[in-house]
């Protein structure tokens, strides 16, 4: 046989002819071969297993095409592509993912639970993202082999982290589960993933993303003081954990010393109204709290010398100040530093932050 012979003779092909006589899967074939030929990032993955086979199935036949058919059938495609107007998300998972933050997230979950759909993506990733408390009652609740596959899915400190909080019976189990995992096939790992991301996927949606002690501390914080002390005590006796962690929450004029780093003062001085932050301070060096008296001190003794005789000065001029006005200016303080708090630009040092240094 010549060397010069044509390759169609020597690899005959029922794609080597024009684009009229190829089959659509054949299409699609060279459309796919082409595209990765040329780098091109093609989510296969996302047809159905039956589109996937039929198209491996094409491509494991097919030899090679000659360059007049290969421009032909991307002609094709693209003058289909061209004469498209809208296309619209495949099946009800991508359009849920498509209409995300668009429609309310009830209707969202409810259509998802009623379909039975999942969120776009690897379950699995959603699952690693979630804090480890999250993750410990599944460890708790599935069986000995589920839990060895979400254990062996994780990330090691997260996993190690998880571990370490179960019982040793309990975690002895299911370390010996995990050297039973080679065999899992991945099909058997995605369905657990999805199963296991499915009970995050339909909690209720949260209507309030604050924890409620942090909603009603920031409340608590710029209310009438007189009030804040009478609803604290009620809350304490009502319910004195959530009055416990209400009371660390709490931020006011009173714990500026406390809770405010000395180098981080003037940052408030240039924060806050200069005439508010006069009111408050004569209104708290006059008062009668003794610690509303020390806040005051604390701040003018942590700022410029100069600054401080004269706001001393001022604040000696201006006399008698009303508490309702005093009130108001002490709480512009306090807006005044969660404003720079929020900003990344003050730090507020907590009991807990203490606690941790001694220890």
């Amino acid at each position: 046989m010549s060397a010069m012979q044509p390759l169609s003779r020597l690899a005959p092909s029922p794609a080597s002819g024009r684009a009229a006589t190829l089959t659509p899967a054949q299409k699609a074939a060279i459309i796919v071969r082409f595209l990765l030929k040329e780098g091109a990032d093609v989510p296969l993955e996302r047809l159905s297993d039956a589109n996937q086979t039929t198209l491996t199935e094409a491509m494991g036949q097919m030899r090679y095409i000659d360059r007049e058919t290969l421009a032909n059938v991307l002609a094709e495609f693209a003058r289909e592509i061209e004469a498209m107007g809208l296309v619209f998300p495949a099946g009800l998972a991508e359009a849920l993912h498509a209409l995300e933050g668009r429609i309310s997230p009830v209707t969202a979950a409810r259509l998802r639970k009623e379909a039975g759909v999942r969120q776009v993506g690897d379950p699995w990733e959603r699952i690693r993202a979630l804090d480890p408390e999250k993750l410990l009652p599944l460890l708790r609740e599935e069986s000995t082999e589920v839990a060895a596959v979400l254990l062996s899915k994780l990330p090691v400190p997260k996993a190690a982290e998880l571990l370490g909080q179960l019982p040793g019976p309990e975690a002895r189990k299911i370390s010996y589960a995990v050297s039973l995992t080679g065999n899992v096939t991945p099909e058997a790992v995605d369905r657990i993933g999805l199963s296991l991301a499915a009970q995050f996927e339909y909690e209720a949606p949260r209507a309030f993303e604050d924890d409620p002690v942090e909603r009603l501390g920031a409340i608590l914080n710029i209310a009438n003081s007189d009030m804040r002390d009478a609803l604290l005590s009620g809350l304490a006796e009502d319910d004195a954990e959530f009055g416990q962690r209400l009371q660390k929450a709490i931020f006011t004029f009173v714990h500026i010393p406390a809770r405010v780093g000395p180098v981080d003062v003037p940052k408030i001085t240039r924060e806050v109204d200069p005439d508010l932050l006069r009111t408050a301070l004569a209104f708290a060096l006059a008062a009668e709290d003794e610690g509303l008296r020390a806040s005051a001190e604390f701040i003018l003794g942590n700022i410029s010398k100069r600054m401080a005789e004269s706001m001393r000065e001022e604040i000696g001029e201006a006399g008698r100040v009303k508490p309702k006005d005093g009130e108001a200016a002490m709480n512009a303080v306090v807006a005044g530093i969660g404003a720079l708090q929020a900003a990344g630009d003050l730090e507020l040092v907590f009991e807990e932050d203490e606690d941790t240094e001694e220890d």
